[in-house]
């Protein structure tokens, strides 16, 4: 293997790879990023059996070959270099330079490296911007907690009657839902669920491509698949299914309110500074003259008390929340305005972006009782 590519080319191709590098490989070939030039290309691609991440650059290539070589080593090594990069595979080194720095770096055994899987059949065609937004919306409600695994991913359901994808994670205080039109490639109704942080990563990849191919799991492969213009990645899915949202959602409202979101924002960040856990509630006091009142801490602690603008539709309402959750919300929402819709004040409420329809994000927040 014998080639010639632009430093930005290949820092950018290496650096998409080592993101599906784990931490402590199990084998050490997996820490490895392969290499394969070929004509005018150089495929550059990472696979440890759960995540794989292939993508490619332009590259002048002399010289057809494949090289494994430690990716963190190469990854520190092009971030710290400029101008070409001239790679030469010899015997079991490969040489690297540019300008003038020279690197003799040692290659892992290919015949022990894995195939990478099949991408699989596309289930549908997005927009990458709109999945990397659905993405990031629907995190923000993800469960943090290792003893309830499957709370950790996010899940997809594709509905082939109404040609939707839709996104959806629960930490069971709170329930993010994210549905989008996408181009149907007309495969039956199915279910997903994805590690967080890889379907992140992988979506942000893609946010500037103007078509993202997603393949859902079958029973066979149990991968999910991203395809852009340059990058594919593969997840492993999860095994089981999130809990069913469409019961949780309210569909009957009796109280409704319109509160301008960076308003709230800083009062329920200014109102929680005197909880002495991060955890504690603050308290919303929806009143008839337009007023939201906020109030934090405790008699026998700090307190206190702020107010913003609101329009409510219906009776007076106090309820409280987590003030970290309910800041999440309000962040994922991406909207001036965020639109309060309750029912009783013991029962959870949705908060969605003022005036948007129902594939928009809808972010259920349970409250909290208090005492007394």
């Amino acid at each position: 293997m014998k080639l010639t590519i632009g430093q930005e080319h290949l820092a950018a191709a290496v650096g998409y790879a080592a993101r599906s590098l784990p931490a402590r490989p199990p084998v050490p070939v997996l820490a490895g990023i392969l290499l394969d030039a070929h004509e005018d290309w150089l495929r550059v691609s990472a696979f440890d059996y759960e995540v794989s991440a292939d993508t490619g650059a332009p590259a002048t290539v002399t010289e057809n070959g494949r090289a494994l070589i430690s990716g963190r080593l190469l990854s520190d090594i092009i971030a710290t270099i400029r101008g070409d990069v001239h790679l030469e595979l010899t015997g079991s080194r490969m040489l690297l330079r540019a300008g003038s720095a020279r690197f003799t770096l040692p290659t892992l055994p290919l015949e022990e490296y894995p195939a990478l899987p099949d991408p699989g059949a596309t289930t549908g065609t997005l927009a990458g911007a709109d999945l990397a937004e659905a993405v990031a919306q629907v995190a923000s409600a993800v469960g943090k907690d290792d003893t309830l695994p499957l709370l950790t991913g996010i899940g997809l359901r594709h509905d082939n009657e109404a040609g939707t994808l839709t996104l959806q994670a629960t930490d069971r205080y709170r329930f993010a839902v994210r549905t989008l039109a996408w181009k149907d490639a007309d495969l039956p109704d199915c279910t997903a669920v994805i590690p967080t942080k890889a379907l992140i990563d992988a979506a942000k990849a893609v946010a500037d491509d103007t078509a993202v191919d997603i393949a859902l799991p079958t029973a066979s492969s149990g991968l999910f698949t991203l395809r852009g213009e340059c990058h594919t990645n593969t997840i492993r899915a999860m095994e089981g299914e999130l809990p069913k949202y469409e019961a949780l959602f309210p569909t009957e409202f009796e109280h409704e309110a319109t509160v301008e979101v960076a308003a709230l924002k800083a009062a329920a960040q200014r109102v929680s500074l005197v909880s002495t856990k991060k955890e504690s509630p603050i308290k919303l006091t929806f009143t008839a003259e337009g007023t939201l009142v906020l109030e934090g801490g405790t008699s026998d602690d700090a307190q206190a008390v702020d107010n913003v603008d609101t329009s409510l539709e219906g009776g007076e309402l106090s309820i409280a929340f987590n003030p970290s959750f309910l800041i999440d919300g309000l962040n994922a929402l991406n909207a001036e305005r965020v639109q309060f819709q309750f029912t009783t004040a013991t029962k959870p409420a949705v908060l969605r972006g003022h005036g948007s329809d129902d594939q928009a994000l809808r972010y259920l927040l349970m409250p909290i009782r208090l005492s007394g």
